[in-house]
């Protein structure tokens, strides 16, 4: 399907906003090509689409407000319809996130959706994985998470800041580190033991991914699916 702005983030963003109907509660990504989903949805609600947001970030929740959608928490709706959401890179169905350093709130808002939608340009589909891994550390752990990850091949830094001296902070309050596997053979096992790190209250593979949006530089979408959904 054509999209006439050319731009391959708003192509996917606005045509994954299509699978969002009257009466779902919806999850709201973070990042660029999430931020164009968001605006469409601001228009639908505009034109009396019904739809409750869960913000996966301070941005998603600022854009959701700015764009009219009415927002709610995980509190009061713990199943999600659907979540739709960036990703840094994708292959097999899994996702790398966390780019944005909001990737621990993504996590725990994908897996509380019944369909897990990522909305991406073309230039972040790989056949194998090797974007460095997006970690939320407890700050008194970094040295503690530097070791345990090198012990699993990987190599840390802590991300630092942008217009701001020091390390960039999490949402929550933590430090966000970058570890490099080069290529991630099998990210399923790699996520498992980041998962037991202690120190890590998060990595950024994401393994339940069900569908991708990918826009591509002609406006054209391309949508791939793990199953009939």
């Amino acid at each position: 399907m054509k999209n006439t702005t050319q731009n391959p983030k708003q192509a996917a963003g606005e045509r994954a906003a299509k699978l969002v109907k009257n009466n779902m509660v919806v999850g709201l990504g973070t990042g660029s090509t999430t931020a164009y989903a968001i605006k469409e949805l601001g228009r639908r609600v505009a034109d009396g689409l019904d739809i409750l947001g869960v913000p996966t970030s301070y941005q998603s929740a600022f854009l959701a407000t700015e764009n009219g959608i009415p927002l709610t928490t995980l509190d009061e709706h713990p199943v999600l319809d659907i979540d739709i959401d960036g990703a840094d890179q994708v292959a097999n169905f899994i996702a790398i996130k966390g780019g944005g350093a909001a990737h621990t709130r993504e996590k725990i808002v994908a897996e509380s959706a019944k369909k897990f939608v990522v909305v991406i340009d073309d230039s972040k589909m790989a056949d194998v994985l090797s974007h460095p891994v997006p970690l939320e550390v407890i700050p008194a752990a970094r040295k503690l998470v530097e070791k345990n990850v090198a012990k699993l091949g990987g190599k840390t830094q802590v991300r630092m800041g942008v217009n701001k001296d020091g390390p960039v902070i999490s949402d929550n309050g933590n430090f966000i580190m970058d570890a490099d596997f080069g290529k991630i053979d099998d990210p399923v096992s790699l996520s498992k033991e980041l998962s037991y790190c202690t120190g890590i209250v998060e990595h950024g593979i994401f393994t339940n991914v069900d569908m991708v949006y990918i826009g591509k530089k002609d406006g054209t979408v391309k949508i791939i699916s793990l199953r009939n959904l």
